[in-house]
C-alpha cells in the first residue's frame, strides 16, 4: 500500500518554503466529521543518523546502546533514539521530540492529526540522484545514507513525489511530554514509586499482622471473662454494671454520713434500712430535727424526712 493511497504524506523539512495545506486538518464548528490523518517523514535536518556494524544481533540489543553511541556528537537537549536493521548493518536514530512537534505545530498540525512518522533514512533511501526539498537543499543518496546536501553541489532530478514511496515498518512515535521529564528523571521517579509500593506494603502487611494478633486477642477476652457475642449486647452488661456501680457507690456514700453524723446525747439512730435504691434512718429522742436536716442538706442531699414525738425519719433515694 502505498502511502498517498490511505493516508495525506508530508515532508517535514524546516528549511522548506512550502506550506503545508491543512485544510483538510481542519474541523469547522459543529461538525461530527474526523480529523484527516496524516504521514509524516522527518528531513534529515530534523535528527541524527549512524550506519553501523555492531558485534550484536538483535535491534532489542543495540536500543541499549544508543544514549553512549550518540553522548560525543549531540548537543545539550532531551533526545530520543531508535533503530532498525537493515543487512548487516545498524540504522541508529536521535532526534527531539520537542523541535519535531513545534514545527508540525507551526504547520498547522497538531499530534492528533499523525498517523504515522517515518525518517528519510528509511522511507528514500531508493531514490534515484539528487531530489529538492527546497530552494537550497537536495536529497542524495550515497553509500546507503540520504543525505541532505547543497543544491550547488549536485545536479537535481525534481521535487520530491511522495506518491511514488511505498511505506516501510520503521516508524517512530513522538513523546508529546518527552520535553519536560527525561528518560533518566523517569528512571528516578520510577525507582521512587517502586520504594514507596514496597514500603505501603511493608506497612500493610504489618497492620494486618497486628489486626489479627488484637482480633485473636478480642477472642481471648471474650472467652475468658464470658461475655456475649455482640458489641451491642456487651455495651447493654457494661450500662447495667455502670448503674450498679453508681448505686453501690452513692449507698456507701450516703451511709457514710449517716453514721459519722455527731448526734446529741439524747439522740440516736434507731434504724437503718435499705429497699428500693432508698435508705431510710430512724432516729429517737431528737428534740429539733432541723439540726440533722440541715446536714444532709450540706451535702447537697435530696432528703424527705417526716418528724413527730422526737421520732426522725429521713429518707435519702439514690
Amino acid at each position: 500500500m502505498k502511502f498517498n493511497n490511505k493516508f495525506k504524506t508530508i515532508f517535514l523539512d524546516p528549511n522548506s518554503d512550502k506550506k503545508v495545506d491543512n485544510s483538510s486538518l481542519l474541523i469547522p464548528k459543529n461538525s461530527n466529521a474526523k480529523r484527516e490523518k496524516v504521514n509524516i517523514i522527518l528531513s534529515p535536518s530534523l535528527y541524527w543518523v549512524k550506519k553501523m556494524s555492531l558485534p550484536v544481533k538483535y535491534v532489542r540489543e543495540v536500543k541499549k546502546l544508543l544514549p553512549s553511541i550518540f553522548e560525543d556528537t549531540l548537543s545539550e537537549g532531551n533526545y530520543s533514539y531508535s533503530a532498525y536493521k537493515s543487512g548487516e548493518h545498524f540504522f541508529v536514530f536521535a532526534y527531539e521530540d520537542k523541535v519535531i512537534l513545534d514545527l508540525l505545530s507551526k504547520q498547522g498540525i497538531s499530534a492528533s492529526n499523525i498517523a504515522n512518522v517515518y525518517f528519510a533514512q528509511s522511507e528514500l533511501d531508493k531514490i534515484d540522484g539528487a531530489i529538492k526539498v527546497n530552494e537550497t537543499q537536495s536529497l542524495y543518496v550515497k553509500d546507503s545514507m540520504v543525505l541532505l546536501v547543497p543544491c550547488c553541489w549536485i545536479e537535481e532530478k525534481g521535487d520530491l513525489d511522495l506518491s511514488t514511496i511505498t511505506p516501510s515498518r520503521h516508524k517512530v512515535t513522538l513523546k508529546q511530554f518527552g520535553h519536560i521529564v527525561d528518560n533518566s528523571s523517569l528512571y528516578k521517579i520510577g525507582a521512587m514509586l517502586v520504594i514507596l509500593v514496597v514500603l505501603v506494603f511493608t506497612e500493610y502487611l504489618i497492620t494486618t499482622q497486628k489486626t489479627s494478633y488484637i482480633e485473636d486477642l478480642n477472642s481471648e477476652i471474650f472467652v475468658k471473662h464470658k461475655l456475649k457475642s455482640t458489641i451491642m449486647q456487651n455495651k447493654s452488661l457494661l450500662n447495667k454494671y455502670k448503674k450498679i456501680h453508681t448505686t453501690q457507690t452513692n449507698f456507701r456514700e450516703y451511709t457514710s454520713y449517716i453514721l459519722s453524723l455527731k448526734l446529741k446525747s439524747d439522740e440516736k439512730l434507731s434504724k437503718l434500712t435499705f429497699k428500693d435504691k432508698t435508705i431510710s434512718a430512724s432516729f429517737t429522742g431528737v428534740k429539733k430535727d432541723k439540726d440533722i436536716i440541715n446536714v444532709f442538706k450540706s451535702k447537697r442531699l435530696k432528703v424527705k424526712s417526716t418528724y413527730k414525738d422526737e421520732k426522725l425519719v429521713v429518707e435519702i433515694k439514690l
